[in-house]
């Protein structure tokens, strides 16, 4: 009888946030370890779902996929464990998403026992309030406080002299 491999991850409490996921084996780097899924909405449906004035505590499992289009990954929607993976400021998961489909893939070569934790990176609001129920807990050394993406820094244009010694040198 052949040999069964032994799961690539568990869910379990996690130390950052409610439920995580846990790496079972040793996970190499580049491994698609699971699929993001949940039922596909419009931006204006989940925003009618998750109205953040009316909650005490945010917790979504809201996923961009598109421009309009958001996957909700509650388990009562069709959400699957990748909707239990927490955010890190120092990821070593990713997500990617490939022909519509989102998938966790390990960043790094993930040891036995470690959490799977990727970047978030959820779009910056508008109500500076809002700030409250993004804040990150995820303990870095390199913990920006908050799970939103970084602010864009601009970009100085240096006159087209410095250009010309800047590429000479």
């Amino acid at each position: 009888m052949p040999k069964l491999k032994e799961p690539l991850y568990v869910v379990r409490n996690s130390y950052i946030h409610g439920r995580g996921v846990f790496a079972a084996r040793r996970i190499r780097k580049g491994t698609r370890i699971v699929e993001y899924t949940g039922e596909r909405i419009r931006d204006d449906e989940a925003d009618r779902r998750y109205d953040e004035a009316n909650m005490r505590r945010h917790h979504t499992f809201l996923f961009t996929l598109t421009r309009k289009t958001v996957v909700d990954g509650a388990i009562e929607r069709g959400g699957g464990d990748a909707s239990y993976i927490n955010h890190s400021c120092e990821p070593n998961c990713e997500a990617l998403i490939t022909d519509g489909r989102i998938f966790i893939y390990a960043k790094e070569t993930i040891e036995p026992g470690t959490e799977l934790v990727y970047d978030y990176q959820y779009e910056p609001t508008d109500d500076p309030a809002d700030a409250r129920f993004y804040v990150c807990r995820c303990g870095a050394d390199t913990c920006r406080g908050t799970i939103m993406k970084r602010p864009k820094k601009p970009r100085t244009k240096r006159p087209p002299s410095q250009r010309r010694r800047a590429l000479a040198r």
